[in-house]
Order: C-alpha cells, then structure tokens, then sequence
C-alpha cells in the first residue's frame, strides 16, 4: 500500500516571510503559520494556536515575498519534511516543516488607512521562535 504524505492548513502569517537566494540560485521563503487549535476550553475567552513553520521555493516563496504581509490569512497545501542540521552553536537540531506545492492568500491586503482594499483571492503554485514574536494572531482586525 502507498503511503500519503499531504497537508492542508489555513492560519495567518506570523511575520512576513524571509526570502533568501540558495548557493545555486534557488529562491526560497520562510515563513509560519498560526493555526488556530479547534477545542472548547474552560474559559469561552481562552484560545490556543500551533505555529507551523513553512518552507515555499521558486515562484511561490516570490509571490509570498511580495504580496503576503504579517496577519495575512493565507491557505497553503504542501507536505510534511523534516530535516536536521547543526546550529551556528554546534548543537544538532530537527525541524518539522510544510513544503509549500500551492499557496493562497485568503483575506483581503489593508491599505494604509486600514480599511480593506478591494482585491481577490490571490493564488500561486509551485525558524520561528514563538517567545519573541510579538504578533496576536487571535487580535480582531
């Protein structure tokens, strides 16, 4: 039997995805994800979220790079890898990440003044530290 490795998540950008350029010329973006958890907590007022860190190459991570912005909602349908790596400190490390195929942003951009511009869904196909990251992705917009 063949074995599935897909995945599908919607949550809103941590931050603005990070491009960078490989050794051998490859775009790449980094970005995360926070993925509201579904549960009924004590507390109606509680919410919780998993940060979910992505990995977009080529012409995708470019279109993330140059429309998605901090708060974006956006839709991703990739797959799961993980890799391991020693840090600049010598420790050997693991990373879980979504390997972005399709990317969707699913809300509209803000305009300077804060209101809504009129826009439509925008499709493209092809290391986050929660302590130090300051955005609210349950702020109401």
């Amino acid at each position: 039997m063949a074995s599935i490795n897909r995945v599908v998540i919607t949550g809103r950008l941590t931050r603005d995805p990070e491009l960078r350029t490989t050794t051998t010329g490859k775009t790449v973006a980094s970005f995360s994800l926070a993925v509201q958890k579904r549960f009924k907590p004590q507390d109606p007022n509680e919410k919780d979220a998993d940060f979910i860190r992505c990995v977009a190459w080529g012409q995708t991570a470019e279109f993330l790079s140059n429309y998605a912005t901090t708060g974006r909602m956006v839709g991703v349908d990739g797959r799961l890898q993980s890799r391991r790596y020693t840090g600049n400190d010598g420790v050997d490390r693991e990373v879980v990440e979504v390997v972005a195929d399709n990317v969707a942003l699913l809300d509209r951009p803000k305009d300077s003044a804060g209101g809504a511009e009129p826009a439509a869904v925008a499709a493209v196909s092809s290391g986050y530290d929660q302590e130090t990251d300051d955005y609210d992705p349950f702020a109401e917009e």
